[in-house]
């Protein structure tokens, strides 16, 4: 990561960049391209492979199998082993980035992040005027599975830092740790570290056929048990070798270690891919007793559920007039279709994946005075609703793929007018998603503060449609 890096800011790519390789369970031969995206966007995956191109978003709340790898779906649709490249995307600090796939596995290639972290390098890492919303852990979260015997805890920390313990009562392993204090030390200390396996495992895997892609190269095999010249001369037929031997150490002779803990290491960088699908950049002091992928994706749904419930008490949005807006007037213009005198947002401050705020500054020039309330001016309610509804606009069309696109709103529920809004005022439009955007319907929860208090707050539901 650059010396220069703002951790503050939100990071895309410069370029588009694409890897080839087979994924390690199906065996298919996979195309990947990872293409520069707009703010707030976040980490999308897309198989341009089936029909619609269905996106996939990196999002706990989406996954559907751990038992070899974490595995995202929608519908049909599904990409699986996503947890090395989703960890580069946190370790060299990119928030939003879509991931195009011929194929329904992200390639293995050497079993790291490494090379995934490459390619960002190539593509090279620009800075975004959008800030990146940080979320604090205010109190100590726990995980405990007593059946798996996995402890997991996230404390208050100012920076995100993770240690990672793993005993698998092996003589070969040992009892290992890993820890990373910042994450700028990512790409040299955790990125190369590889996938590894027992040798039982990785037996059991090929009586069943499920690893169609491995090659010797992409893991570390731990031999745990006395191997047979029978066994040995499978796996050299399965692996395409002429010959396999076991190193004194108690490892296959594929490979050199990288780091004498790299077993620990790499289940921290598992930890980190997984924890990306919180969907909430957080700062935390994570540490993992024994982790696994089920374990690390039911901790990233306790996070995820604990900031949603805490964020009422934090999301009173604070605004800065004096930092430089995430868009301007001219950049709302050529999103929106919107013109004076029905354009209702005077600029966005933050742009999130999942959330927007907005600002409306209220004069006594306003053209609706004239008519509303004359001689004790009050904004309609219906145009406060119609600021959330542009401000919510820019989101949704923030998250599609390039084009252009309009917002038509489907549905209004829950609105509640709690304060008056009078000249002077400068109202503060947040809009929210309640669930992710599908087939172009966006559910959002829109709130009007004013003066640290909420003025006006509906459920809105609106359709996003690509110009022709």
């Amino acid at each position: 990561m650059d010396i220069n890096f703002n951790p503050d800011k939100q990071h895309t790519l410069g370029s588009a960049v694409s890897i080839s390789g087979t994924g390690l369970h199906t065996g298919v031969l996979v195309d990947m391209t990872l293409k520069p995206a707009n703010p707030g966007f976040g980490i999308q995956f897309q198989r341009i492979d089936l029909p619609n191109q269905p996106i996939i978003k990196a999002d706990c709340d989406l996954v559907t199998d751990t038992s070899r790898g974490t595995t995202l779906q929608v519908g049909d649709a599904k990409v699986s082993t996503v947890e090395h490249v989703l960890a580069a995307m946190v370790g060299m600090g990119v928030d939003n980035c879509l991931i195009e796939l011929n194929g329904p596995e992200i390639p293995i290639i050497d079993g790291s992040s490494e090379p995934f972290v490459e390619l960002l390098v190539k593509a090279t890492i620009i800075e975004q005027e959008a800030s990146k919303a940080w979320y604090s852990i205010d109190e100590n979260i726990f995980l405990y599975d007593d059946k798996k015997r996995v402890e997991m805890v996230a404390m208050p920390s100012i920076d995100y830092q993770i240690t990672t313990l793993i005993d698998f009562n092996s003589p070969v392993l040992g009892t290992q740790h890993a820890g990373l204090k910042t994450i700028k030390d990512f790409k040299s200390e955790i990125a190369p570290c590889r996938t590894f396996c027992f040798l039982h495992e990785l037996e059991a895997l090929l009586d069943n056929d499920l690893i169609k892609g491995g090659d010797i190269n992409n893991a570390i095999v731990v031999v745990d048990k006395p191997v047979t010249d029978a066994e040995m001369t499978r796996l050299a037929k399965a692996f395409q070798r002429e010959k396999i031997e076991v190193k004194t150490e108690g490892y296959l002779n594929n490979l050199e270690l990288r780091f004498s803990n790299e077993p620990a290491r790499h289940k921290l960088l598992d930890v980190i891919g997984d924890l990306s699908l919180i969907g909430y950049p957080i700062k935390a002091r994570i540490i993992a007793n024994r982790p696994g992928h089920s374990t690390n994706v039911e901790f990233a749904k306790k996070i995820k559920q604990y900031i949603k419930r805490n964020k009422h008490v934090k999301d009173v949005p604070v605004y800065n007039p004096t930092l430089p807006p995430v868009y301007n007037l001219q950049q709302i213009e050529k999103t929106l279709p919107h013109r004076h005198p029905f354009l209702l947002v005077d600029k966005i401050v933050e742009l999130t994946d999942n959330y927007i705020i907005g600002i409306k500054n209220v004069t006594f020039n306003e053209w609706f005075f004239q008519g509303h309330f004359p001689n004790n001016p009050v904004m309609p309610g219906v145009l406060q609703v119609e600021a959330l509804a542009q401000t919510g606009g820019i989101l949704c069309i923030n998250a599609m793929p390039e084009g252009q696109y309009d917002t038509y709103f489907l549905k209004i529920d829950n609105c509640k007018f709690k304060q008056k809004v009078v000249p002077g005022d400068t109202m503060i439009l947040k809009m929210e998603l309640s669930a992710p955007i599908r087939r172009g319907i966006c559910e959002m929860k829109g709130t009007v503060y004013v003066g640290g208090k909420v003025a006006t707050e509906a459920d809105l539901v609106a359709q996003v449609v690509k110009r022709t």
